[in-house]
């Protein structure tokens, strides 16, 4: 998920420091859009820094650039891109604007272009929010479906006392990811996700591999964070941004992924191993490239089981996910890799169907439990993604209502 975070010029600015942190705490990537009197206050590279994305302060081109159709245009994609615009601190001059219409700015041309929720979050001194215009204007964003974040009271900047403080930063983000719909209920949880292929090396320019694009892995972890939990995410060569918050480990082979999966799987509560694992690798890979020079075999070698064995390894109250990806048989094989790993689920999938599965970004799996065999419709992969963090809070809550009696 992305938002805007919309930055105008007061005192208050420097709270919005705090907003970027906490919402990228929630797993959310945060675009920041300064007016050119927030940038009295706080310098761009500040947010850059935090958000580690591009700050936009203005329409135009900066610094003597020449202008593009991306410059020209980036009103509009950033608008077709965000889930939220986030507007904190928000003046009296801004809510103004935006009740009129008036695009004069980034920030204002934004808000008029974006289909997403505005949530915003007013600023100022007591007399200017008590004046009939300022509360006209929130009064019209309200009934236009604007969410605004009400004020504080207490000591004000400009040495009054009275209604005009910036909302706290965590109320601003709680306002944020209820209107995402963003539940908190893995909040307390640790959640280790591998995802994407492993590259066995044949020679110094080849590798045995496979078709996993890591989308489900990914998708499942960005979910994780969105949800609470705190992530690592362990992952093979992929072409995907790794979602912010995440604690990333890159590894390349099997083995690789072993030692990372059994180095920190005790730092966490739950294992999801959403990764293609390869199943073999040479049992002697050349140092030097191989010459094309007619017939060649290659001797294999099984790779270790990963989850199987970390599995053997948990600790109290861990859970274990695993998937399997099937071209037939797949709830048959499922459920006989379910009692071979003696892991808590696996998530079964048919790769045969090149619509779903890897590379795709949609997919239609089946959980199987011990009990239960449950069967997600063909969805997009976040969605997916959540129907298997829903199975990983059901079974943790069987498993703290399984307390042995004394």
């Amino acid at each position: 998920m992305k938002v805007a975070l919309g930055v105008c010029g007061g005192i208050a600015a420097y709270k919005a420091c705090e907003v970027v942190r906490l919402l990228q705490d929630a797993g959310i990537r945060v675009q920041v859009v300064m007016t050119a009197a927030a940038q009295e206050f706080v310098r761009p590279l500040t947010f850059a820094a935090l958000s580690g994305e591009k700050v936009i302060t203005g329409l135009w081109q900066s610094g003597g650039e020449q202008p593009n159709l991306d410059s020209a245009i980036e009103h509009i994609s950033v608008a077709q891109s965000i889930d939220a615009l986030v507007v904190a601190p928000c003046t009296a001059d801004t809510a103004a604007k935006f009740a009129h219409g008036q695009a004069d700015d980034f920030l204002s041309t934004l808000y008029l272009a974006t289909p997403a929720p505005v949530i915003v979050a007013p600023t100022m001194n007591v007399e200017m929010l008590n004046h009939p215009a300022t509360q006209i204007n929130l009064q019209t964003l309200r009934k236009r479906g604007v969410q605004i974040v009400e004020p504080g009271s207490g000591y004000l900047a400009c040495g009054m006392v009275g209604a005009g403080r910036l909302a706290e930063p965590e109320e601003i983000v709680a306002s944020v990811l209820a209107k995402l719909g963003v539940v908190r209920d893995l909040a307390g949880e640790s959640i280790l996700v591998t995802a994407g292929p492993t590259r066995e090396p044949v020679d110094p320019v080849r590798f045995l591999g496979n078709r996993s694009s890591g989308k489900m892995g990914y998708a499942i972890a960005e979910a994780a964070l969105r949800r609470g939990a705190k992530v690592i995410l362990i992952s093979g060569p992929v072409a995907l941004e790794a979602p912010v918050g995440a604690d990333v480990v890159q590894i390349e082979t099997a083995e690789e992924m072993r030692d990372a999966v059994l180095s920190r799987a005790s730092e966490v509560s739950v294992v999801i191993a959403a990764a293609a694992v390869a199943d073999f690798r040479l049992c002697q890979a050349s140092a030097q490239k191989i010459k094309r020079n007619g017939p060649m075999s290659l001797e294999l070698e099984p790779t270790a089981d990963i989850l199987a064995e970390v599995a053997a390894r948990r600790h109290q109250d861990q859970l274990f996910i695993g998937f399997a990806a099937e071209t037939q048989n797949a709830i048959e094989n499922g459920r006989a890799k379910l009692r071979k790993k003696g892991i808590d689920a696996i998530v079964v999938n048919d790769v045969s169907d090149r619509k779903i599965g890897f590379d795709s970004d949609c997919n239609e799996v089946t959980i199987l439990t011990a009990s239960e065999e449950i069967a997600i419709p063909r969805a997009g992969k976040s969605k997916i993604a959540h129907c298997i963090l829903d199975a990983v809070l059901k079974l943790k809550t069987r498993s703290s209502k399984a307390v042995p009696a004394h």
